[in-house]
């Protein structure tokens, strides 16, 4: 069994950051527009990247206030049931502890995308 994808999506005042890992392996990092074009355009994105590696993506919307602007341009009402069989999507405060340092780092930094995700799995042992 393939190990769950892990999706960090860090949202910005100019841009969103999206970083992909499977294990500890870093799959993808992008940086894309601070609100997509489309509606359904983070989920299909969700789908996609699990349809592609043939994995569920457990993904993480980090904003910098629950219920406030950087939240807002992903809107709830967006994501009725935060997933499906295909991915599982949680909004959290970016206020989360974070240390992990960025290995790769060509598209700038990510480390606390990637310290979120730390966080996020061990939160999810307990």
């Amino acid at each position: 069994m393939k190990t769950r994808l892990w999706v960090g999506i860090s949202v910005g005042s100019t841009q969103t950051r999206v970083l992909v890992t499977e294990g500890a392996t870093t799959l993808l990092k992008a940086r894309l527009c601070r609100t997509p074009a489309h509606p359904r355009a983070l989920q299909w994105l969700l789908e996609a990247l699990a349809l592609w590696q043939g994995s569920p993506v457990h993904a993480v919307l980090s904003v910098d206030d629950l219920g406030g602007e950087s939240e807002g341009d992903f809107h709830r009402d967006w994501f009725p049931d935060f997933g499906g069989p295909l991915y599982a999507l949680e909004v959290t405060d970016r206020g989360r502890p974070r240390c992990r340092e960025d290995a790769a780092g060509e598209l700038g930094d990510f480390r606390d995308l990637e310290q979120l995700h730390l966080f996020d799995a061990l939160e999810s042992g307990r």
